[in-house]
């Protein structure tokens, strides 16, 4: 073989090589540039808001963070490929921090609701809410939302419930969590409250029942849908969340989860 063709496959054989290297370093860097291109605030790092108070979807267990949806948080991190990171912020900011990049996405029971639409965008629901009418075994007058009219209802203020009581008919009695409700229906201070399903799930693994008579009126009212929320420019992301729960909804782990922390299946 003479000089020039020595020389001529020496060429080849180089740009070969170089081409092999930089085709790896593409292949290598793949999962790095698809988390890059969700718009991550940190690189590699689902950032979750909640509130980190609201047992049992997110609350702290000797210090440690926990519940439903910190699970669902950590599992969703997972399925992504990312590592999971969670700022409790009070609920009167919660939904604000997304606006300001405080994190990528908001984990905290929120319903989609018209008005969130606007400024917000939703994943796939993950919890389907469905009402359920609580009242003292004694109110043999109250059995659907039409015995509602005139009555007074114990609500949290702002909530859904509050809305579809007010819908029809009842005298608003303000709230401020569900044991309350409970205590003052007890107590005969108010006639009953519309509520979650899966709040009474949740409170019947560790109070007592005795004297309280539960209805599920979803056939009334259509059950609210609870959803992730993301920023407006954040449609990456949400694609990947919505890619990753109908996963977990697939391998049973959503399913799981609930029965974890509701003792029963809040999620269909």
């Amino acid at each position: 073989m003479n000089f020039k063709k020595l020389v001529k496959l020496g060429s080849v054989l180089v740009g070969a090589a170089l081409l092999t290297v930089g085709l790896s370093a593409c292949g290598s860097g793949s999962k790095a540039s698809s988390a890059d291109n969700l718009g991550l605030n940190h690189k590699g790092t689902l950032t979750v808001g909640l509130e980190g108070t609201y047992a049992p979807y997110s609350y702290r267990k000797d210090g440690k963070l926990t519940g439903f949806e910190v699970e669902l948080g950590k599992a969703l991190a997972k399925q992504m490929g990312l590592k999971a990171k969670f700022v409790p912020t009070k609920w009167d900011g919660l939904v604000a921090g997304l606006g300001s990049s405080k994190y990528d996405i908001v984990l905290n029971d929120i319903t989609k609701t018209p008005a969130r639409a606007k400024s917000y965008l939703f994943s796939k629901p993950y919890i389907y809410s469905r009402y359920i009418l609580i009242t003292s075994q004694n109110r043999k007058d109250i059995n659907s939302l039409k015995d509602l009219k005139g009555q007074k209802f114990a609500e949290g203020t702002g909530t859904n419930n509050e809305q579809v009581a007010k819908k029809f008919g009842a005298k608003i009695v303000p709230s401020g969590d569900f044991t309350t409700s409970i205590a003052l229906i007890k107590q005969g201070r108010v006639a009953g409250t519309v509520n979650a399903r899966e709040a009474w799930l949740a409170y019947k693994k560790s109070n007592p029942t005795t004297g309280l008579k539960v209805k599920n009126v979803s056939a009334e009212e259509r059950p609210a849908q609870v959803v992730a929320l993301f920023n407006k420019k954040s449609t990456k992301l949400r694609g990947k969340t919505n890619q990753a729960l109908a996963k977990l909804r697939q391998n049973g782990t959503l399913s799981r989860l609930s029965k974890k922390y509701f003792n029963g299946d809040i999620t269909k």
